[in-house]
C-alpha cells in the first residue's frame, strides 16, 4: 500500500531512533523525505541511503530546531527542493536527568529550548506553509508531534523534560482547534518504552531489556511500531481524526503501576 505516494514528509530528529523509524515508515509507502537532525555522522548516511534503497528521494537539512532562523531555512530548503511539503513530524527532543533540587539551569534551557520551543517553531512553520496549500476536498496537511508516556507520568529525574512533553501536547490541542478550519490535521504520539540507541545514554542494556519484559505487552517498543502510528495519522485513513493524543505504549500508561 502506498499511501504517500507524491507526498512530501518532514521529520526533525531523524537520524536515528523514533525518527528514522518514522522516515523508513512513510517512505516505505511512498513518501519522499526530509530528514533534519543536528549531527553530522555516518548515521545519517546510513538513513539517506536506507530511504533511497526504497526508490524514495531523500533530502537532509541540518538544523537544530531550538534556532527559529535554522527552521525557517530548513522549511524554506525543502519547500524549494519538493515543492510541497504534506507532512511534518516534530520529533527531535533533548532529555538532561537531573533531579529538581540539583537540575542545572542551563540543563533544564537546554531541554526547554529543544523539546518545547523547538516543537513550536516547527509546527508554527509548517502550519504557516501548508496553509498556503491548494483547496483540498481533504487535509491540506498533516501535522504530528511526537511526544511521551512521560507527559503523563511523574518519572523521576526527568522534570524539564517531563512538563515540556506535557506542555506540547496541550499545545498541540491547541493548534488543531486553530487550524481545523484550514482541514490541517494536528495529532500526538505518546510512546512510551521504545528501544532506541538515545535509551543507552541512561541504562544498560540489561535494565532495557527488563523494562520491556515487564511492560504488559512483554516487550519494549520498536521506532517502526512509532513509525506505523504516525503513517495511519499522517495518511487520509485519518482526516477525520484531530486533536487527539494516541498512545502507543504497549499499555505501560494504564499498567505503570506493575511495571514501576
Amino acid at each position: 500500500m502506498k499511501r504517500f505516494q507524491n507526498k512530501t514528509a518532514l521529520i526533525t530528529g531523524a537520524a536515528q531512533g523514533i525518527g528514522k523509524g518514522i522516515a523508513l515508515c512513510l517512505a516505505s509507502e511512498g513518501a519522499n523525505i526530509v530528514i533534519n537532525d543536528r549531527i553530522e555522522e555516518a548515521s545519517v548516511r546510513e538513513t539517506l541511503e536506507e530511504i533511497r534503497s526504497l526508490g524514495r528521494k531523500a533530502l537532509y537539512c541540518r538544523a537544530d530546531v531550538s534556532d527559529r532562523a535554522a527552521v525557517a531555512a530548513m522549511f524554506s530548503t525543502a519547500k524549494s527542493h519538493f515543492g510541497q511539503i504534506d507532512v511534518v513530524v516534530s520529533n527531535a527532543a533533548v532529555s538532561i536527568r537531573e533531579r529538581v533540587v540539583e537540575a542545572k539551569w542551563e540543563n533544564v534551557q537546554t531541554t526547554l529550548e529543544t523539546t518545547q520551543f523547538g516543537v513550536f517553531h516547527v509546527c508554527q512553520m509548517a502550519a504557516q506553509q501548508m496553509i498556503d496549500h491548494s483547496p483540498s476536498p481533504r487535509s491540506r496537511g498533516k501535522i504530528i508531534v511526537i511526544s511521551s508516556a512521560l507527559a503523563e507520568i511523574a518519572y523521576a529525574s526527568s522534570a524539564a523534560y517531563n512538563m515540556a512533553k506535557a506542555a506540547i501536547n496541550h499545545f498541540a490541542e491547541t493548534l488543531a482547534v486553530e487550524l481545523a478550519e484550514h482541514r490541517i490535521n494536528v495529532n500526538v504520539i505518546n510512546p512510551g518504552c521504545v528501544d532506541t540507541p538515545g535509551e543507552r545514554a541512561f541504562y544498560s542494556e540489561e535494565q532495557i531489556q527488563e523494562t520491556g519484559r515487564r511492560l504488559p505487552w512483554g516487550r519494549n517498543g520498536t521506532p517502526e511500531d512509532v513509525g506505523k502510528a504516525v503513517a495511519y495519522l499522517a495518511s487520509d485513513d485519518a482526516d477525520y481524526v484531530t486533536g487527539t493524543t494516541l498512545r502507543v505504549d504497549g499499555g505501560y500508561v494504564v499498567a505503570r503501576s506493575t511495571v514501576d
